[in-house]
């Protein structure tokens, strides 16, 4: 009778102990999957990124995500791969222009937060100041629509040509009414007006495409699109597609982003030509 009892505890405790371990098992396993890395894709225009790659370093030593940098060479290429999921949020585009795409082609692109202004340029190798561009000058625009209108409106602003008040923000060339310089419009992608500069008179040219090609805007632009309550629509976004906007994850790299070192990078690197928004 005694050795039945031995027996029946035996089992017991032994049962006991494989429950025990399988949970401590447990417990490490989702230790482990709790300690894994998450890795997000974020899409970037141009190769001067200094500020997410400081971000991308705070991000992994402090909260294990692997922000992964992914580079665009063109405006619409961030907006459609974050529609297709090959990338997870995108910071490099202003509002006006991805809210444009989003309805040219149904996309869903929202932003969560907002970086820069970076001001658009007028640049050139042949003149130093506007008062020098002659009649029948050629100037370069980026072909894109935002971006077009963006450009005329400085020209205007500059004193160059007047359009039509009914096109609002988005005015083409077909909107200019008054060109008292018989000005010549070449339209190139966006990222080939700073390269044409040998072969135009002036070029309007995004901020970061003449910081990528070594120029400093505040310092070599010959005139440069001044800042103004007018300027929300050109404010830089990020963005995740609609149905990500409540994940804590984007809500996180964002406060890794809204910071004062992350200002002092910008500065640093821009030479003064972004301005933080946020």
């Amino acid at each position: 009778m005694k050795r039945g009892w031995k027996k029946a505890i035996t089992s017991v405790l032994t049962v006991s102990a494989v429950i025990l371990l399988g949970a401590c098992g447990a417990k490490k396993e989702a230790a482990n999957e709790t300690e894994k890395s998450q890795t997000v894709k974020l899409g970037v225009v141009g190769e001067s990124n200094e500020a997410w790659e400081h971000v991308q370093k705070e991000l992994k030593e402090k909260e294990n995500i692997d922000l992964e940098i992914v580079k665009f060479t063109d405006y619409r290429g961030p907006i459609t791969s974050l529609e297709d999921g090959s990338i997870d949020l995108h910071s490099s585009l202003t509002e006006i222009f991805m809210d444009e795409v989003n309805k040219e082609g149904g996309f869903s692109n929202t932003t969560i937060a907002y970086t820069t202004l970076n001001p658009l340029g007028i640049f050139s190798n042949k003149i130093e100041t506007i008062d020098e561009l002659q009649d029948g000058a050629t100037v370069a625009l980026p072909n894109d629509v935002s971006n077009e209108s963006r450009a005329l409106l400085l020209l205007q602003t500059a004193g160059l040509i007047k359009l039509d008040k009914e096109a609002g923000l988005l005015p083409t060339v077909n909107d200019v009414t008054e060109n008292p310089k018989s000005l010549k419009f070449e339209m190139l992608d966006a990222n080939q007006t700073i390269r044409a500069l040998d072969d135009v008179d002036i070029a309007c040219v995004n901020n970061n495409v003449a910081v990528d090609a070594g120029f400093i805007p505040t310092e070599t632009a010959i005139y440069l699109e001044p800042v103004a309550d007018s300027s929300k629509p050109y404010y830089n976004v990020i963005a995740v597609r609609e149905e990500d906007k409540d994940k804590e994850i984007y809500k996180t790299i964002v406060k890794y982003y809204q910071t004062d070192e992350v200002k002092d990078i910008i500065a640093d690197v821009t030479k003064g030509s972004s301005v933080p928004v946020w």
